[in-house]
Parts: structure tokens; C-alpha cells; sequence
């Protein structure tokens, strides 16, 4: 049985810390109820900046190579279905990683796992210089792509020191914080190290040496980030542990629990078709802009990067309307934006497509980019209902159906021509929008059939009041033992077997 421990009002709970710098809700586990940007005080927001800090960086390594494509191809004589390859693998390097790190989310926390990701990533990075061959430049863009599974420590971070319902918020601008050290990345690497390199070197030795830099930046906030920040409200997981005041979980059992579920999935195919979208621009949007408009690659990366830069509002725009939606109409208002953002993504996919002005080609690319992170933003706020108990293992499936996307449209683009790849991908974008339909969780109303359940709709109306059961206090909850002993149960079940 779970070995955790009750404690009556009159027993004070062994955790970390007294008092809390922002308002906190004692009955989901003393998470914050609002979200205050400006602090940088423990745990809450400690651990917000943290996780977009270091997810931002994992990023920036992960899409260091990017903006210096065109200058690696002239000088190894790559084709054009070489660099794809290479950025297919950059992508498929953390599908796996992405599906495990949710489950150990769940049983380790986000914090140890943030910290070892950046600076294993950083490693190959920083090996950029030694790449030979086609074969090489894939391998390697498949090890640096590793980082790019941090994506789950980051949401997963969030939602243990936020409430559901302003995890929407919390979940969009850490992730949107993250995913801009995509566009970061297109201009600082292209547009300013790699020219700067070049006044004291030759374009090939500019190249192969400029991503020691960010290398060097992973490898050292990983280390701060474990040092400085906690994995939850009440403390890091194995002084909860040991407390009684967390149950152990079995990774497994999280993973089996999250996977079961249909929504996890529809959810995972419409992550593919936003964030797998974005992934797939960062791959080509420096290499299309160049070929298309015939810019040079300096030029060309900085236009790409506007695409990342949108990440700056529009991820968090995502989540905050999404559960400003809630605050009134419950679940049903976030499906309802969830469905209208996916659609009007894949209309601005084809009318990207076949924008032959360069003015008009960088318009269409910023409101198709808003829309593509709004519906980032959206999905992760529908993430934490589909089953709380696991929902790290939720989200990290969710986050690898992002990648898989992306390697999805990259074999697109690697086999058909460039406009027909745009079509393909503008047409299963609006089909995964219609599967919103078929979103149903339980206690919640879905698109056109069902209602929210009593306590939903007490949570959601609370919520839109004003966190009125908040306090800086030392408060003291029950545990829900509940949602604890089924994970719980299903562990004992997984160890026998």
C-alpha cells in the first residue's frame, strides 16, 4: 500500500517550506493559484523560470546547426534529401526520450531530469566541429535532438507547482519561453556568432567551431538548475518520500495508465500538427527563404527566426485564452479553441504556400506562426485533465507525437516537392482539428455531447472568482488518496508481473 502519511490538523506536515510567496491552493497539493512573472522566489516560481530558462537552452543546442545548413551542404557537398535526412534525425533523437521522461517525470521529478538533459545534449553539440560526412551529421543531430525531450520535464514542472486551472497559462508561456530559443537560435547563431567567427576565420572553421558556444551555456545551467530549484510545492521527491508525504510510483505503471487513455492520443496527433509543424519551419525556413528569394544565409536566417520569435506571446496567448474559456464555459470552451486554432492553422499553411512575394511570404509566416504556437498553448492546457495522477506520462506522449510530426512532414519534404509537401501538411493539420470531436474526459463536457461534472464545475467557477481558497499560510491538505493508490495499485500490479 501507499506509504503515505495522514496528517490531522493538529500535526504539523513535515515540507519544505512555511510560508509561500504566492497564493497557493491546499487542496491540489499546495500549488499556486496565480502566476507572478516577476519573482523568482522558491518553489513556484522558481521552478517556472527554470523550466523555460532550461528548456529554452535545450532549444537553442538543439537547433544550433540549423541557420549554418547551407555553409555545412557547400562544404561537405550535400544534397538536398542529405539535409533532410539530418534533420529527421535531429527530430527522431528525442521522440524516445520524450515518451520515456514522462513516466520518470512522474517517479523522479522534472528537476534531476531538466539538468542531466541539457548537459548530455551539450556534449555533442560541442563535437559539431568533427562532422565529416552526411553519416556523421545525422548521427550527430540525432544525439544533440535529446535535448529536445526536456520539452516534458518543462511542462511537467509547471503542472506540479500550478493549479489546472492556470496550468493553461503557466504550461503556454514556459513553453512558449522555451520553443523561442528556436527563433533565438536562427539569429544569434546565423545572423551574429557565425559572422562574427568569420572575421578571424574561414566559413568552414567558423562553422565547425561557433556551437561550442551554446554547448558551453547547456552544459552549465544544467548543473545551476539542479542546485538551485525544487521538484514540487513541498519539496524535492525523495525528501517527500522519505517524509510520507509522497507515495512511490512506478514508471511504469504511469506509462500504462497514460497510454490506455484515447485522449492522450487525439491529443498527441494534434500536438503533431502544431508543434510538429513549428519543429519541421526551424528545420526548413532558413534553407526555403534562401532558395526561393534567392538570400544570402545571413539574411536568410534572420527572416526564418521570426517564425521562433512569435513564441515570445503566442504559445502563452494559447494557454491563457484557452483557460479564460474554461473560467466560463469549462472544458467545452477550450475544445471549442483547441478546434477553430487547428483549422486556421492549416488555411494559413496553404496560403503560405503559395505566397510568391517576400513581403508577403514574412506577413503570412507571422500570423500562420501565432497560430500554430497559440495551438501549442491550447493542447497543454487540456493536458493536465485527461488524468491527473500521471499526467507526466500524459505529457511526455503528447510532446513526442510533436516530434514524430515533425519527422512525419520532414519525409514529406525530403521525397515530394515543396509545395506539394506544404499541401500534404496543410490538409492533415485541418483533419486533426476535426478530431477535437471525439475529445471526451471524464467529468468534463466534450465538444457537442456530455457536461461538466459538479466539481468541475465548481473548480472552473472558483477559479473565474478569484482563488478564494488561497493562502500564504502553512495550510494543511489530505492527500488524495484516491488518485495516489491508483497509480499506486497499478505499480504492485506492474512489479508482480
Amino acid at each position: 500500500s501507499c506509504p503515505i502519511t495522514l496528517f490531522s490538523t493538529a500535526q504539523a506536515e513535515i515540507k519544505k517550506y512555511d510560508t509561500y510567496y504566492v497564493n497557493v491552493d491546499p487542496d491540489q497539493d499546495d500549488k499556486a493559484t496565480e502566476i507572478k512573472l516577476l519573482s523568482f522566489k522558491r518553489p513556484h516560481m522558481r521552478a517556472f523560470h527554470c523550466s523555460w530558462m532550461g528548456f529554452f537552452t535545450a532549444f537553442f543546442i538543439w537547433f544550433a546547426i540549423a541557420p549554418l545548413l547551407p555553409e555545412i551542404a557547400e562544404t561537405l557537398d550535400l544534397s538536398k534529401k542529405q539535409i533532410w535526412t539530418s534533420n529527421i534525425c535531429s527530430v527522431a533523437g528525442t521522440i524516445f526520450m520524450r515518451f520515456i521522461n514522462g513516466p520518470l517525470c512522474d517517479k523522479y521529478g522534472a528537476r534531476i531530469l531538466m539538468g542531466i538533459l541539457l548537459m548530455l545534449a551539450s556534449i555533442p553539440c560541442a563535437c559539431t566541429g568533427l562532422v565529416q560526412s552526411s553519416a556523421t551529421l545525422s548521427t550527430l543531430r540525432f544525439f544533440i535532438g535529446l535535448g529536445g525531450s526536456t520539452f516534458v520535464c518543462c511542462q511537467f514542472w509547471t503542472s506540479r507547482m500550478f493549479t489546472k486551472e492556470v496550468a493553461g497559462t503557466a504550461n503556454a508561456l514556459v513553453g512558449g519561453w522555451g520553443n523561442l530559443g528556436g527563433g533565438v537560435t536562427q539569429i544569434v547563431m546565423g545572423t551574429v556568432l557565425f559572422p562574427l567567427f568569420k572575421l578571424g576565420m574561414s566559413p568552414e572553421s567558423a562553422w565547425r567551431t561557433v556551437c561550442i558556444v551554446p554547448a558551453a551555456v547547456g552544459f552549465g545551467l544544467g548543473f545551476l538548475i539542479m542546485r538551485i530549484s525544487d521538484d514540487a510545492p513541498k519539496g524535492n521527491y525523495a525528501e517527500m518520500k522519505k517524509n510520507g508525504v509522497m507515495c512511490e510510483v512506478s514508471a511504469a505503471a504511469s506509462f500504462r495508465s497514460g497510454a490506455m487513455n484515447i485522449n492522450t492520443w487525439i491529443l498527441f496527433v494534434q500536438y503533431a500538427c502544431c508543434f510538429g509543424v513549428e519543429l519541421t519551419m526551424n528545420n526548413a525556413a532558413a534553407s526555403y527563404f534562401k532558395q526561393k528569394f534567392e538570400l544570402t544565409t545571413e539574411s536568410a536566417a534572420a527572416i526564418a527566426s521570426i517564425f521562433g520569435w512569435m513564441n515570445l506571446f503566442a504559445r502563452g496567448v494559447g494557454g491563457f485564452v484557452s483557460d479564460k474559456l474554461n473560467s466560463k464555459m469549462g472544458m467545452r470552451g477550450r475544445l471549442i479553441w483547441q478546434g477553430c486554432l487547428l483549422v486556421l492553422e492549416g488555411v494559413m499553411v496553404f496560403i503560405f504556400a503559395n505566397s510568391d512575394s517576400l513581403a508577403v511570404a514574412i506577413v503570412i509566416m507571422v500570423i500562420f506562426s501565432s497560430i500554430v504556437q497559440s495551438a501549442e498553448g491550447s493542447t497543454y492546457g487540456i493536458v493536465p485533465y485527461v488524468n491527473p495522477p500521471v499526467t507526466g506520462s500524459i505529457a511526455g506522449v503528447v510532446g513526442a507525437g510533436g516530434n514524430c510530426g515533425a519527422d512525419g512532414f520532414g519525409l514529406g519534404f525530403r521525397q515530394l516537392d515543396t509545395i506539394t509537401a506544404f499541401y500534404v501538411m496543410a490538409g492533415t493539420i485541418i483533419a486533426s482539428g476535426v478530431l477535437t470531436v471525439f475529445i471526451c474526459i471524464k467529468g468534463h463536457a466534450g465538444l457537442f455531447t456530455g457536461q461538466d461534472s459538479e466539481e468541475a464545475i465548481a473548480a472552473y467557477k472558483k477559479s473565474a472568482g478569484g482563488p478564494a481558497a488561497a493562502s500564504t499560510t502553512l495550510q494543511v491538505p489530505e492527500p488524495d488518496a484516491e488518485a495516489a493508490g491508483e497509480v499506486e495499485g497499478e505499480g504492485e500490479v506492474g512489479d508482480k508481473e
